[in-house]
């Protein structure tokens, strides 16, 4: 049977443990530097706290160094990776090639989306550096990630199942840095594809005005788990490290609940990747918590309506209709009901996304904080703050047990108590204690003191009670003192994977995994001189600097971003999937309001687009 793991972002510790309570079977955080979201670092210490925390539920903790490593940080990045497998940290999630050349323990690796994961041939050649897991790109097919799982059955491959998506692929995303001085590649993004440009041609002639051209919807896969399962798929990745508690929550219940499904239809195939079953005290609703609407991507191949063109900003679930406005109130029509400190909003009549706070509530009447200006009758409300599930969700909404087998029996001298559950090693716990008969039956009063297991993350589940010992005088306080040293003993099994050594020797291995690697050398990454030595080893010749390293200076015609979002397709003019032939002059530019100009390449040869840097 082959685990399926749902794996959850952590902020901080306080989220951590919060997603493993609602169901995570893995957790991915980011150390105090060196992780793709500056913002959302952690010191070693709360990673080891959280790594004690999940091991109880065979929980893993991944800890991302997915940026690249300026030379400066060789020896910092080494000491920390050190500091983190002493923590207990089950595996790195990685960019940089320069770590397989480090002085480090042999923790497990997994290749980064930052790696640009699109192909079989790059998941192989991974696999021959001695990753364990590869991340593959948010843009695969389900028919492509079944490929890549043919090639190369071994491979653990993760996917992203649900969160916020990144408009070019990951780790070939330059334009922040060329634009704002702030790399993608070292977790300080800009956030360039949230931004509204013009559409303008080769004669300046506008063609879409001031509309957010390279904003996505948000994923969502939820339906598709088992086919992303059948597809090869071992884990199920949620985005969101910099997300809160309630976010986190949410989510993770949402799919915790679906993938259960998936798992109890084919439990001939596959299993749960972590111990103890979770009792969910609400109902998890995806609409609820922050998203710009959603899509699957291109999972089942290109199809339309994957952007938000109008707003970058969560819309929410649509609530009703304004049915009427008043001097300080307005009227809604709609079944949904409201709760002060509601966040609503609409799209105005310039097609702006127009937010509000509900003041007061009766009935269907609405008090904002703020009569909005534009808002009308007809207009649609959506809802993007929900103050009661919110408030919801602020108090404890799960509970995680892991179900006891225990057995109480005599022994020549006293009485014995055996622990079972999966994932740990026995315990046993042996007293002295005379024999003496019972004046009645002590089976029910055995059953009652091992069950009292309290705050423990244990429930008793079968509960085997010797016939002999059932006729004996046992007193409660011995039976409480018997499961209490019996769960101290109790630990849950090491099964931490190490790294296997390398063999790779890099003959023969072709490294042009796409033709923008030779064309723009520097979409390899290469940020330090362990980097550098790697892949000369490897039979890269001349390899250049990093982007972030060289700068576009004397590269004008940059090479800043490839999409599998094509504006051309999304506007209705891709020739190629049946839309009508453009009558503008290529090539097109995206403009910024300060005038700075992006080209746009159409390559449909790659069903691509890349944009480039423009003089």
């Amino acid at each position: 049977m082959r685990p399926l793991e749902l794996l959850a972002p952590a902020k901080n510790l306080e989220t951590g443990i919060a997603a493993i309570e609602h169901g995570a079977d893995a957790i991915y955080i980011g150390a105090e530097q060196l992780g793709a979201r500056s913002a959302a670092g952690n010191s070693v210490e709360d990673i080891a706290q959280l790594c004690q925390y999940a091991k109880q539920f065979g929980v893993k903790v991944y800890v991302t160094l997915n940026v690249i490593v300026y030379e400066h940080e060789i020896d910092y990045c080494q000491k920390l990776i050190t500091q983190l497998y002493e923590a207990g940290v089950d595996a790195l999630i990685v960019q940089d090639m320069g770590v397989l050349k480090m002085d480090i323990p042999p923790i497990e690796l997994h290749a980064s989306t930052q790696t640009d994961n699109r192909t079989a041939d790059k998941v192989s050649w991974l696999k021959s550096l001695g990753f364990a897991r590869v991340v593959l790109a948010r843009e695969l097919s389900l028919d492509a990630i079944k490929a890549i799982h043919k090639e190369e059955p071994d491979v653990e491959l993760e996917v992203f199942v649900h969160g916020a998506l990144c408009v070019s692929y990951s780790g070939v995303c330059y334009v922040s840095q060329h634009s704002f001085g702030r790399s993608a590649n070292r977790g300080e993004c800009a956030q360039f594809c949230r931004m509204s440009f013009d559409l303008v041609d080769s004669d300046d002639r506008e063609i879409e005005h001031q509309r957010h051209l390279l904003s996505l919807k948000d994923m969502c896969r939820i339906n598709e788990l088992e086919q992303l399962a059948d597809a090869g798929a071992t884990s199920f990745k949620i985005e969101g490290r910099l997300k809160d508690v309630s976010y986190v929550k949410n989510v993770v219940s949402a799919y915790r609940k679906k993938l259960d499904k998936v798992i109890a239809a084919h439990p001939e195939k596959y299993c749960r990747a972590s111990l103890g079953a979770v009792k969910h005290s609400f109902d998890p609703n995806l609409n609820k918590t922050f998203n710009r609407g959603f899509t699957t991507y291109f999972l089942h191949q290109r199809e339309n309506k994957i952007a938000s063109f109008d707003t970058p900003k969560a819309i929410g679930e649509p609530v009703g209709k304004v049915k009427d406005v008043r001097n300080n109130y307005f009227v809604v029509a709609g079944v949904a009901s409201f709760a002060n400190g509601d966040g609503l909003c609409f799209m105005n009549d310039d097609n702006k996304l127009e937010g509000f706070r509900v003041n007061r509530v009766e009935g269907n009447k609405l008090f904002p904080f703020k009569m909005p200006r534009d808002l009308k009758a007809g207009v649609y409300l959506f809802r993007n703050n929900d103050e009661a599930f919110e408030k919801v969700l602020s108090k404890p909404t799960a509970v995680r047990k892991i179900a006891l087998t225990m057995q109480f029996a005599t022994t020549p001298s006293g009485f014995a108590l055996t622990l079972q559950a999966e994932g740990y090693d026995t315990a046993r716990v042996e007293r002295d204690f005379q024999h003496e008969a019972a004046r009645q039956n002590q089976y029910d009063n055995i059953v009652k003191q091992l069950s009292k297991l309290g705050n423990t993350i244990f429930e008793a589940g079968k509960i085997d009670i010797e016939h002999e010992a059932q006729s004996l005088f046992v007193p409660s306080s011995l039976l409480a003192d018997m499961r209490r040293e019996a769960l101290e003993q109790f630990q849950p099994h090491d099964n931490r994977r190490l790294r296997e050594k390398a063999e790779a020797s890099g003959c023969g291995v072709n490294l042009q995994w796409q033709k923008e690697y030779k064309a723009f050398p520097y979409t390899y990454n290469i940020a330090n001189s362990l980097a550098k030595a790697f892949y000369k080893e490897q039979g890269l010749q001349d390899p250049e600097e990093a982007f972030e390293v060289k700068g576009d200076k004397n590269v004008p015609q940059s090479l800043l971003m490839q999409c599998k979002h094509c504006i051309r397709y999304s506007l209705g003019h891709c020739v190629v999937h049946g839309g009508v032939a453009p009558k503008w002059k290529e090539p097109l530019y995206l403009k910024l309001s300060d005038g700075r100009k992006f080209r746009l390449q159409f390559d449909c040869s790659q069903c691509q687009m890349n944009i480039y840097a423009s003089t």
